[in-house]
């Protein structure tokens, strides 16, 4: 037996698909596919967020040299003001790596619920639902190598979006 993917929730292997428990055999299954749910706008509104975050403090430090050429005071306070200002700017740096991360992982996440679904003994049965596109892709393809594998040439078994699609063939 091979093993394609595994987590604490979800097993998918060379003769079965696990997921919370309930175990598909790939013997039963006839057809693959999934659908993608609408935008979540919360996931969104935190990219914003974070793009808002990243940008105040540059923002904070340009009105601040700005504020310094327009109020003509002295050039010690015109230093000053524009010395904090670049510091805000500068203290951005350290910050922007942190929220990089948290936008980077957004953006492998995704921001829609995606759902795979098979043919399961002739019915269609909904294996999994997430937000979280990356595992979705990662197990997925999983069970599209699971199912290849255990194929005769020729046969229609995996389709996307709901459409039958002949498997591909390894060079």
């Amino acid at each position: 037996m091979i093993t394609y993917y595994d987590d604490r929730s979800v097993q998918v292997t060379s003769t079965a698909v696990r997921v919370d428990g309930r175990t598909y055999p790939l013997a039963e299954i006839s057809m693959l596919w999934h659908r993608r749910g609408s935008r979540s706008w919360r996931v969104l509104a935190g990219r914003g967020a974070i793009g808002a975050a990243l940008a105040g403090p540059l923002v904070a430090a340009v009105l601040g040299v700005g504020l310094a050429v327009w109020l003509h005071r002295s050039l010690t306070v015109t230093v000053a003001i524009v010395g904090v200002s670049v510091l805000v700017g500068l203290g951005v740096g350290p910050l922007a790596d942190f929220l990089f991360e948290h936008l980077d992982r957004s953006y492998a996440r995704g921001s829609r619920q995606l759902e795979m679904w098979a043919r399961w003994r002739g019915q269609p049965v909904r294996l999994l639902r997430t937000g979280d596109a990356l595992r979705f892709g990662q197990i997925y393809r999983a069970v599209q190598r699971a199912m290849e594998s255990g194929q005769a040439p020729g046969q229609n078994s995996i389709g996307s979006s709901g459409s039958i699609a002949k498997p591909r063939s390894r060079p």
